[in-house]
């Protein structure tokens, strides 16, 4: 349904103080108020006339009063008016304490080991703030999504974003479980995972599958691979190479509590390259912002007692 919700400029000029003139009945008065001249205030009513051609008060040497069509405007302008003050007290509480919705892009692999105790911390803090968390591995613009904020790895941050650490770079991994080892061996250089099983990650629909990156003597390079699962789900991609389905390419932070519990084992350690880390990126104006400045400054501070 298309909106017939058009103001021109200077159509609402004049309004605030005509209601003021009503509800006083007096110029002098309105323009005590509202803390003008009355030569301004009766200028502002008359040109508010004007561009509705029709005289909204009458004015005598001791009284005002409104006229027949005054008081139709006043009747469906005052209600409009309270609802417009109401509008700005909410917008401006938004930028004096954290309060209403912050919405969040991310991808799934960090919900646990990192999004979960930044969470719990800043929602104690502040109940009042709503967290919307949008799952989702592609790299989609948070501005036109929508999003205050999102997080990604520091080397697909974009330019104009303000970025905050929030974890110390680290590398990558490769990982298979002990039986998938055990049976098919070790691959000794990035080149032997061609003959392995791999599970591969497809982060949209239509989108290609992602190629293993590596470093060897200061040269990147990247592997394409094969094997029985494809996926888009970053948390069924580890669990698929704990399952001994194959070899999985992840990052250090996600697999090294499996590795530790001896679930996974890694393989091509001196291979993988190091990431900048994981960041919280946002457009610049965005700080300014309560609910924002309060979830970057708990993020800190977790990252800050961690020693990351």
């Amino acid at each position: 349904m298309k909106s017939d919700f058009i103001i021109g400029r200077g159509d609402l000029d004049g309004i605030a103080i005509f209601l003021r003139v009503a509800s006083r009945r007096s110029f002098t008065a309105a323009a005590i108020d509202l803390g003008i001249s009355p030569s301004a205030v009766s200028q502002a009513v008359r040109a508010l006339e004007a561009r509705l051609g029709v005289a909204l008060l009458t004015r005598t040497t001791r009284d005002v009063a409104p006229t027949e069509a005054g008081e139709r405007f006043l009747a469906q302008a005052m209600p409009a008016a309270a609802q417009l003050q109401e509008a700005i007290v909410a917008a401006r509480q938004l930028g004096t304490e954290p309060s209403g919705l912050l919405r969040l892009n991310v991808p799934r692999v960090v919900l646990d080991w990192l999004l979960a105790p930044i969470l719990d911390r800043f929602h104690a803090r502040y109940p009042t703030v709503q967290v919307e968390v949008h799952v989702d591995d592609r790299l989609g613009n948070i501005v036109a999504d929508g999003f205050d904020a999102g997080i990604r790895l520091g080397e697909y941050l974009e330019a104009d974003m303000t970025a905050v650490r929030l974890t110390r770079p680290f590398r990558t991994a490769v990982v298979a479980s002990p039986a998938y080892l055990g049976l098919h061996g070790r691959p000794q250089h990035p080149e032997d995972l061609r003959r392995h099983a791999c599970i591969n990650f497809r982060q949209s629909a239509r989108g290609t599958l992602y190629r293993w990156e590596f470093a060897e003597d200061g040269r990147d390079f990247d592997v394409a691979v094969k094997g029985p699962v494809i996926t888009n789900d970053a948390g069924y991609y580890v669990d698929a190479a704990r399952r001994g389905l194959g070899l999985a390419y992840s990052l250090e932070p996600i697999v090294t509590p499996l590795v530790a519990a001896g679930k996974l084992e890694a393989v091509l350690q001196r291979f993988c390259p190091e990431t900048p880390g994981m960041f919280l990126y946002f457009p610049a104006r965005s700080q300014a912002l309560p609910k924002l400045r309060a979830f970057v400054d708990t993020a800190r501070e977790l990252r800050h007692e961690s020693g990351g």
